[in-house]
């Protein structure tokens, strides 16, 4: 069974200012994900699962659907706030859904095989997609899940600090727990730092870090929406409060339910948070592009 790849894009790019997962960044207008279902459909992925929010939709089919078309299966899951589905008959107020273990939790009814999350306004990588497609059909069951580790200093930016998920990995590879650090930057030496109250402390420039690219069985829903009830029973009066995918890792990993490998990858990863971050992106696939890491028009 090929293993399904679903895609994290119902945000609605807030701080970028448009549709940030719709914007054209190849030398033909091909978005970052275009890139990315290139790559998982190279790795062997049997099917494309776009969550978005249903609103969405027509924009999403009318953009992918005639790329894809005959190339690989495609699907949709919407990330609503109707909370009705998971047994809470009450209305919480908030302007945005619940976070990304909650839009995975979304296509709990649409997924029956090991599948990946990733986001859509991030670049990951051929490499990548090839080891967590290997993991999904060789190695993965439901006490043993993955993610990919991306080295920190191939994921910073240049312009200014960002917040990654440092991983603490033990000696047969597997994440012990996963310490989100606000401030990540590099020095003026070309070294990474992070700032916690106030103080600059160093860290592994090869220290591995989460960039949101998992892998799992469909057992993580069950593992995972007992967790979502409580988290939203404890949240009601926080409206933004959010239930990330590595907050349900941690709960799996510490109460015994699963282990996470960290697969390890040489990958340059770039992303796009804000509209400056525009020109930079177009410049890294115009290269990869010249080198011949993708043909110049992605899906002709």
């Amino acid at each position: 069974m090929k293993p399904t790849l679903l895609i994290l894009a119902a945000g609605m790019a807030s701080r970028y200012g448009s549709m940030k997962q719709v914007d054209g960044f190849g030398p033909n207008g091909e978005t970052i994900i275009d890139y990315s279902i290139y790559d998982a459909i190279n790795a062997g992925f049997g099917k494309i699962s776009f969550i978005i929010r249903e609103e969405f939709q027509d924009n999403f089919k009318a953009i992918f659907e005639p790329k894809l078309k005959g190339r690989v299966e495609t699907d949709y899951v919407f990330q609503s706030y109707d909370l009705t589905p998971f047994g809470i008959n009450e209305t919480i107020e908030r302007s945005k859904p619940w976070g990304t273990a909650h839009a995975v939790l979304a296509a709990r009814n649409q997924v029956d095989e090991p599948f990946c999350v990733i986001n859509a306004d991030d670049y990951y990588g051929p490499e990548a997609f090839q080891k967590m497609a290997e993991f999904l059909t060789t190695e993965v069951a439901d006490d043993k899940y993955s993610l990919i580790g991306y080295q920190i200093d191939k994921t910073l930016s240049e312009n200014g600090s960002v917040s990654r998920g440092v991983c603490k990995v033990d000696e047969n590879g597997n994440m012990v727990e996963i310490n989100e650090r606000t401030e990540v930057y590099f020095t003026e030496g070309g070294k990474v730092a992070y700032k916690e109250n106030g103080e600059e402390h160093p860290l592994p420039n090869d220290a591995r870090v989460s960039m949101n690219f998992w892998g799992f069985t469909p057992a993580v829903f069950k593992q995972s929406e007992d967790m979502f009830k409580r988290f939203v029973e404890a949240n009601k009066t926080n409206p933004k409060a959010e239930f990330f995918i590595p907050l349900v890792a941690d709960e799996l990993i510490k109460s015994g339910t699963a282990s996470f490998k960290v697969i390890p990858t040489s990958q340059k990863w770039f992303g796009v948070t804000y509209k400056e971050d525009k020109p930079i992106v177009q410049k890294s696939i115009s290269e990869l592009v010249e080198s011949g890491a993708y043909p110049a028009n992605l899906w002709s």
